[in-house]
């Protein structure tokens, strides 16, 4: 299986598209889920090496591009981490991990516990 976070999400939602086994659904929904974190990890590492060098101006510009404007009193890195997010959130491995976690759903597969709810 692809250890990219991208091409696994993407492998793993089309997996999950003929799914109807709970126990199964759980096991694809947590391995989407250990990439959707590598995914934002590398997502936000990523950002962080472009924003570096640029100046307050220039990433409140990026942030407001990509429509997680920098607020007022926000500091430098809540504005940075808003906008990798929003940058992943925007990605095909993210909507991939929704779809997947969706069709979960459709069948009371969640990764919480039912103590937890």
């Amino acid at each position: 299986m692809e250890t990219n976070p991208t091409a696994l999400l993407l492998e793993l939602a089309a997996q999950a598209r003929n799914m109807n086994d709970p126990d199964a659904l759980r096991d694809v929904l947590s391995a989407g889920h250990r990439a959707w974190c590598e995914g934002i990890a590398d997502v936000q590492a990523s950002i962080g090496r472009q924003t570096a060098p640029l100046s307050d101006a220039d990433v409140a510009e990026r942030c407001a591009a990509a429509g997680t404007p920098w607020e007022e009193g926000t500091a430098r890195s809540e504005a940075v981490a808003a906008l990798a997010f929003a940058t992943w959130d925007a990605s095909p491995a993210a909507m991939a991990y929704t779809e997947l976690a969706e069709r979960a759903a459709r069948f009371g597969v969640c990764l919480l516990g039912e103590d937890v709810l």
